[in-house]
Order: structure tokens, then sequence, then C-alpha cells
């Protein structure tokens, strides 16, 4: 094939039009600085209260890691790119891929690690002091960014292998891998194979986990005889649901489809939600009716 290799991209973002690019820029620099300093209050606040350092506030900092990963790794590039050159190297797109693929990946995984967590303590709380001390949480952390980190390297590893010649136009707001699966000159079928396969692993595999596993945490609310504990237990998990269903589905609805599906316009949109909202979400969907992290929060801030 005598075709030449793309070594430069262009990051199509939004085509937005002069009068609406200031509102997006607004709307983005305000998700990523929500973000960032969301998450990076929760570190602080549960790092520096001994108060919080139990095994769900453990999975807690590590998730405002993934996300503060995530949107790091997204949102500052489209930035520069609304205000100025939309071209990105080579090597800085499949960077970007992977890191984006890493946090994607353990973000799934920690949501049901946390999901675990939970119905141990509501379900078997008798047990939960053995089942969920600092090594087995340790341990489980550590499969989380392990397990991710492989999926990840692989799926950029196959990316890296792929002959990117048909257009250096990447129809996206960032390098994911449906949108260059579409610049390829080679047949993608392995690809799309090993994404899907990471699809129903991660994505629907550990989705079913956490249905089942808020299904008997729920169950386990419905037989409490306190009217208030039922309010706030219901109130926290349906929070949680929220998130984690938001996440889970538009995850699943962008990998489980065949690249040559892919829409330009729908999917950019689809992809906002887990790239900005959910990480933004997160801090607050997790500590807004958490009362310990509200005084832990006070006593920092009273410190300071």
């Amino acid at each position: 094939m005598n075709q030449t290799l793309v070594t430069e991209f262009i990051i199509l973002g939004f085509l937005e039009t002069p009068c609406l690019r200031g509102l997006l820029f607004l709307g983005f620099l305000g998700l990523y600085l929500a973000a960032l300093s969301g998450n990076l209050l929760i570190m602080v606040t549960i790092s520096t209260s001994p108060a919080l350092h139990t095994p769900m506030y453990f999975f807690l900092v590590n998730l405002a890691a993934v996300d503060i990963l995530c949107t790091s790794t997204i949102l500052p590039k489209l930035l520069g790119s609304m205000v100025g050159e939309r071209t990105i190297s080579y090597g800085g797109c499949m960077a970007q891929l992977f890191f984006f693929t890493w946090s994607m990946g353990a973000e799934l995984l920690l949501f049901s690690a946390m999901a675990y967590d939970r119905y141990v303590a509501i379900c078997q709380p008798l047990h939960y002091g053995a089942r969920m001390g600092s090594r087995a949480c340790a341990l489980l952390t550590g499969a989380v960014w392990a397990i991710s980190l492989t999926n990840s390297s692989v799926n950029t590893g196959l990316m890296l292998h792929l002959p990117l010649c048909k257009s250096g136009i990447v129809e996206h707001f960032f390098c994911e891998i449906p949108p260059l699966l579409k610049l390829s000159c080679a047949p993608t079928r392995l690809n799309e194979a090993m994404a899907f396969t990471a699809d129903v692993f991660l994505a629907i595999g550990n989705f079913s986990v956490i249905m089942l596993s808020y299904g008997c945490v729920i169950a386990s609310i419905l037989r409490m005889r306190s009217a208030a504990g039922k309010r706030k237990a219901f109130s926290t998990c349906s929070s949680h649901l929220l998130v984690v269903t938001l996440y889970y589905s538009t995850v699943i609805y962008t990998y489980i489809r065949p690249a040559s599906s892919y829409s330009l316009h729908k999917d950019k949109v689809v992809s906002i939600i887990y790239t900005s909202v959910a990480p933004t979400l997160n801090p607050l969907i997790y500590t807004l009716r958490n009362k310990d992290v509200k005084v832990a929060f006070r006593r920092l801030l009273s410190f300071n």
C-alpha cells in the first residue's frame, strides 16, 4: 500500500460557531476547574482526617485520583484547541488515548469495588472487618489499577500497530478508539474485538456486579424498622446509582458497537458525560450528604 502515514492530527472538536465558542470554552473550563478542585479537596480532606481512614474513603480517594487523571488528560487540550491550534502530534494522541483508557478502566472497576464495600458493610456487617481489612483493600485497589493498566496497554499497543493514513482529521474532541479506527487503512477487526471484549468485561460485567450488590443492599434496607434510616439509605443509594448508571450506559453505548457506526455529533455529546460531567459530579454525589466528610472539611478549613 503506497499510503502516507499520518504523523499529526487535527482535532475537529465541536465545529462551534464564533458566537458559541466563548460559551463552550467557559462551560468546559468550569467543568474542569470544578472536577479538579472538588477531587483534590476530597483527597486532601480524607488524607488529613484519621476518622476517614476507612475502606470506603480509601476507595473514594482512588476514585478522585482517577477523575483528575481523566479530566487532565482530555480537557486542557480541548480548551487549548478552542483558543489556538487544533493539531496534536501522533505521540501526543497515543499518550492521550493511553491515559484516558487507563482512567476509564480504573473508574469502571472502582465503582464495583465501592459497591462491594457497601454490600459487605450493610448486608454482612459482622464480617466487614475481616473482609475489608487494610491488606484486602490494598490488594483490591492494586488489582483495579493493574487490570486497567493492562487493558490500556493492550488497546494502545494495537492502535500503535495500526497504519493510520486515510485522513489526519479526528472527528472528536480527543483521541478515542472509535474515531481513530475510522482513520485506518488496514482491517480493524482485532482492535474492535479487543475493545468489545474489554467493554463486556469492564463495563457490562462490572455493571451487573454493581446492580447485584445494590439489589442486596436495597433488600437489606427494606428490612430496616426505622423510617428515617430507610429514607437516608435510599437517598444515598439512589444518588450513587444515578452516577453509576449514567457512566456505565454511556461507556457501553460507545464501545459495544463497531467503529463504522460511529456518529460524529451524537458520540461527542455522549463522551462529554464520562469525560467531563461524571468526574465533576462524583465529589458532590459521594460527599454532599455525608456528615463525616462535612465535619472533616470544616476542621480542615478551621485548621488553615
